[in-house]
């Protein structure tokens, strides 16, 4: 249990992470905010390649506003005010880096799979599928790389759905699924979690996604939560020794 309260007051943020060479790059990373800005970006170095020495990071709120730029190694994150769904935007300064040149992202020489109109068409939880099944259309302007990596993970969650979230291991019902104008571009799935392991009560930043109890909410990128047998956790079960 003691861990549990752990997790409430828990001073992380949720950021979206992008890159100024590999334009494909876009990954959700969560900090403490308690770590230096050196830490951040030996943490992102190991991500993205970029080493530490030739790195800028730059911060933007939610809208696409520059915050400011993340350049005194020796502060906390926290220091400039980072919030769930603001991005950190790498520069790369090395010219010589193994990240220019767009040569990470050269698909040229792979092989690529085909398959037939008629066999994708016959294929169950695909992208063309869940369009069809939601006639979503996606807004002029949102990043469409970035709503087509989130929606393609969003096809098989579905309201009612009972659910898994990494990390951590926590269990609840899904509750929202769809872009989330509050936040960052892309799509979110929210969750009412099974106990009071949440921040909010599923509005965030002035807007309703969901009704749920005090600190059971949360907000999530879609590939951070499963799908499937996950029932509620008898509360009086001894932890594992």
């Amino acid at each position: 249990m003691a861990s549990r309260l752990q997790i409430q007051g828990d001073d992380s943020v949720l950021l979206l992470v992008t890159h100024s060479n590999i334009k494909s790059f876009f990954a959700d990373v969560r900090f403490s905010q308690q770590i230096t800005v050196e830490a951040v970006k030996d943490k992102l170095w190991k991500k993205c390649g970029t080493s530490v020495e030739s790195m800028s990071v730059e911060l933007y709120d939610d809208v696409g506003n520059k915050v400011s730029v993340l350049d005194d190694n020796a502060r906390p994150l926290g220091f400039y005010s980072p919030q769930d769904g603001f991005r950190l935007h790498i520069i790369d300064l090395d010219p010589s880096s193994v990240t220019s040149g767009g040569w990470l992202e050269d698909t040229s020489l792979v092989e690529k799979y085909k398959i037939s109109e008629e066999a994708y068409d016959k294929l169950d939880g695909t992208y063309r599928k869940f369009k069809e099944k939601t006639g979503h259309q996606h807004p002029r302007h949102e990043p469409k790389i970035i709503d087509s990596y989130m929606e393609e993970r969003c096809a098989n969650i579905k309201v009612g759905d009972r659910c898994q979230v990494e990390p951590g291991e926590k269990r609840g019902v899904v509750k929202f699924v769809g872009l989330a104008e509050t936040l960052a571009p892309g799509y979110w799935v929210g969750v009412q979690y099974d106990e009071p392991l949440g921040k909010h009560n599923g509005m965030v930043k002035g807007k309703r996604y969901f009704e749920c109890p005090p600190l059971c909410g949360g907000i999530l990128r879609p590939d951070k939560v499963k799908v499937g047998d996950f029932p509620e956790r008898d509360p009086f079960e001894e932890d594992e020794i």
